[in-house]
């Protein structure tokens, strides 16, 4: 795991420590949880499986794309894999910068494209003992990650439904995303 994607449980301390700035008047913190329920079903937990080196370099790039796009003094965003119980933390934004209106923009930004763009998928595991992974969003690409060829070859085994590197993919109408 790295910097971005981890199997631990977050540390909002550690991340509010590490983005502490003099010089911004305002913070955001979005921490995204588990909850109990989901179209009518009662859940009890979540999975959470990524393609950690991909997944990480999408949130290293859309820090820097938050840091760019908006006014913003520091952005860091870190999303956890594994399975979660109920009120667990799975993913967490903070976003510092002078103003507040810029905060809370770039931060709803940045969960946002993170749905968008991170190839993390949510499997909820229900009371009833069934489990579904949830249907999300077809993944985008900037031009960079199109040209590099691993990413392609992960890309193609995935939506066949092989196996990479180890990684057992799931088809991609099997997948949801968090």
């Amino acid at each position: 795991m790295g910097r971005w994607v981890t199997d631990q449980p977050l540390n909002l301390s550690e991340l509010l420590a590490e983005t502490e700035d003099s010089g911004s008047g305002a913070l955001v913190v979005f921490v995204g949880t588990v909850r109990d329920r989901n179209d009518g079903k009662p859940v009890e937990a979540v999975t959470y499986e990524a393609h950690v080196p991909l997944a990480e370099r999408t949130l290293q790039e859309l820090e820097q794309e938050v840091l760019q796009r908006f006014d913003v003094r520091t952005c860091r965003i870190q999303h956890r894999v594994g399975t979660l119980q109920l009120g667990e933390p799975s993913v967490a934004i903070v976003v510092r910068t002078a103003h507040r209106a810029e905060a809370f923009e770039a931060a709803r930004y940045a969960i946002d494209e993170l749905k968008k763009r991170a190839p993390i998928w949510k499997e909820e595991r229900y009371a009833s003992g069934e489990s579904r992974y949830l249907e999300g969003v077809p993944l985008q690409f900037t031009r960079d990650v199109s040209k590099n060829k691993k990413t392609i070859a992960a890309l193609k085994a995935f939506r066949r439904g092989r196996r990479l590197d180890g990684l057992s993919l799931r088809r991609r109408t099997e997948e949801g995303r968090s």
